[in-house]
């Protein structure tokens, strides 16, 4: 039976930087027999953060987010999936609000305030967390550690994959951005070093399945 992974676009740009490397990530989970299911955020229904209604705390729905919204479809299949590849871009020094919005969901069902077992989650999976950024790859490193540690206590084994100085648009002179950036090194990057980001995507998702 086909391993089920579960994979999820935290930013708006469909074919750029963030949902190129997802996609990648995709087609190696795919090339080892994996079935993929993708949700992209920015264009699900109406949908909130974390509400502290502390319904996931009352036995009955014990590590589920009961609030019914567009998120529930992605953290019931999160939940049933063997895998699961998220990615946003970093906007203002944070992953996306979108993000923000699943991880809150995600996370808490699964906190149980019990010291002696923090997690209910009876159902831990690999993940491959992806942020993409226009700052340097080890920019926001203390971001993604606190990032993976908390994924790998409450959804499962998580590795990551940080795509920094990315490329933004494809014509730097139409802007005045230049006096900021320098285009000529982030094109370079795009052609040389984003092909290896893809490739490294590509191994982690077969790394999922695996």
């Amino acid at each position: 039976m086909s391993k089920r992974i579960i994979a999820v676009n935290a930013g708006p740009r469909k074919g750029w930087n963030t949902d190129t490397l997802i996609d990648e990530a995709i087609k190696g989970a795919q090339s080892q027999g994996a079935d993929v299911k993708k949700f992209n955020l920015y264009r699900l229904e109406k949908y909130t953060g974390c509400i502290s209604c502390f319904g996931c705390k009352k036995e009955k729905y014990k590590g589920q987010c009961i609030r019914r919204d567009a998120l529930k479809e992605v953290l019931d299949d999160i939940r049933e999936a063997d895998g699961l590849i998220i990615g946003s871009p970093n906007y203002l020094s944070e992953m996306t609000a979108s993000f923000r919005a699943l991880y809150e969901r995600l996370i808490f069902q699964n906190l149980t305030y019990n010291a002696e077992v923090p997690c209910c989650n009876e159902n831990p999976i690999p993940v491959l967390l992806i942020m993409t950024s226009n700052a340097p790859d080890d920019f926001y490193s203390e971001l993604i550690q606190n990032y993976k540690m908390t994924l790998t206590n409450f959804v499962g084994p998580t590795e990551v994959l940080v795509s920094g100085n990315t490329l933004q648009i494809k014509d730097y002179s139409k802007t005045d951005w230049p006096w900021f950036f320098n285009a000529e090194e982030k094109y370079e990057r795009h052609e040389t070093v984003f092909p290896l980001e893809k490739q490294d995507a590509f191994n982690k998702g077969k790394d999922l399945v695996l």
